[in-house]
């Protein structure tokens, strides 16, 4: 090899990456640490591109039933028109559906937690009557359940005492708890705002960042990063098609089942399972534990068997739905998903989880990509060597 300037470049870049993974591997946690901060201050751009790919999902289907309605008159202010009136027919579409959701969901909450809080006293009763008269029938005078009294004005007094002596540490907390609260509304309202300005002028934006690149970027090298990028939003796009497809089959199919076997707030907690079906693998176990407390105040026997019924459609839905509707558009496999939540959720908690199964699936695309090219490659030069032979 020659040591000209090019060659020079290239061997103190990998000597620089070289003491940059050293050091990366032996300070992992201040790694991470930055890693965290930088991904707070990015965190209402990240947001704000993730709800511009959702949003996308719905845009595009209403941007093509305008050109429907509109194509005979499709110029001047019908056309500077389109793009706005649809965007705002679909955020007041998404917005309509969550808080329809919400209005549906939180005051039974609210109405099982109150009822739950005054029917206590009499359930604890209840349950140390069954347990005396078990205790008598198979004779197990040593076993007594511990005495529960459920005395309001105590519970108070506890409290208080309990703020008395950590007082300083529960404030300290409770601090810390509204400045991240807080943060996090203006992280997503900040990311709603970029997410508006995106994709008012994506198409305008895409050709700039593309002539941007094409000037400072040597073209192969653009060219690439295009490639990337073409990929990704393709994955990104049919992660949530697909997602959006399967949170509403969980929800139509968890209305008739519920229908089928009676259970109570059949409507609410249906919306409730295919709303947290949005979130891969862990969204469910949220939608089953909500409905669950609903039912267990009406009938604790519903409850359970709600659990045993929402377990059989997850298994139906694993197996059947989940391959189907996503199925090759994102390609990826079941270990790799779990994987990937698992890590990204750790690392950066709820943005993690939701974003780590499609770029996860953009870098497995990319990989099984360059296999099949470097397999290409080979299967030609072994049948040039053949035929040379």
């Amino acid at each position: 090899m020659v040591l000209d300037s090019k060659n020079m470049k290239k061997i103190l870049l990998l000597i620089a990456f070289a003491v940059f993974l050293f050091w990366g591997l032996t300070n992992y946690t201040i790694l991470f640490g930055v890693a965290r901060k930088v991904f707070g201050v990015l965190l209402p751009f990240v947001l704000g591109l993730s709800i511009a790919f959702i949003l996308t999902v719905i845009l595009r289907p209403a941007e093509r039933l305008w050109d429907l309605v509109w194509k005979k008159k499709n110029r001047g202010k019908v056309l500077k028109a389109k793009r706005p009136v649809c965007l705002l027919l679909t955020v007041g579409f998404v917005t309509g559906i969550i808080l329809i959701l919400l209005f549906m969901v939180v005051p039974e909450i609210i109405r099982t937690a109150g009822s739950i809080a005054e029917e206590m006293p009499g359930y604890i009763a209840s349950l140390q009557e069954k347990w005396k008269v078990l205790a008598e029938k198979f004779r197990l005078t040593s076993a007594e359940l511990p005495k529960i009294e459920f005395d309001k004005e105590k519970i108070m007094a506890s409290l208080v005492e309990f703020a008395k002596k950590g007082g300083a540490s529960f404030f300290t907390k409770a601090y810390g708890m509204t400045a991240s609260f807080f943060s996090g509304i203006f992280s997503l309202t900040m990311g709603i705002v970029f997410a508006m300005y995106v994709l008012l002028q994506k198409e305008k934006l895409g050709a700039q960042t593309k002539r941007l690149m094409r000037a400072f970027i040597q073209e192969k090298h653009a060219d690439a990063i295009l490639r990337v990028a073409g990929v990704s939003n393709k994955v990104f796009s049919n992660f949530v098609k697909g997602q959006l497809t399967e949170a509403a089959i969980i929800g139509v199919l968890c209305f008739i089942g519920m229908s089928i076997f009676s259970f109570p707030y059949a409507v609410a907690i249906s919306a409730l399972v295919g709303f947290t079906a949005l979130i891969p693998i862990f969204g469910a176990f949220i939608g089953t534990g909500v409905g669950a407390f609903l039912i267990l105040i009406d009938n604790p026997k519903k409850a359970l068997f709600f659990i045993l019924f929402i377990l059989v459609l997850q298994q139906l839905e694993g197996d059947l739905i989940y391959p189907r509707v996503v199925g090759d558009s994102v390609g990826l496999p079941g270990i790799w998903v779990f994987s990937a939540v698992a890590i990204g959720g750790s690392l950066f908690g709820i943005m993690g989880i939701l974003l780590s199964v499609p770029i996860c699936s953009v870098l497995y695309t990319l990989l099984r990509q360059s296999v099949d090219k470097r397999l290409e490659r080979k299967r030609e030069q072994a049948e040039k060597e053949a035929n040379s032979v």
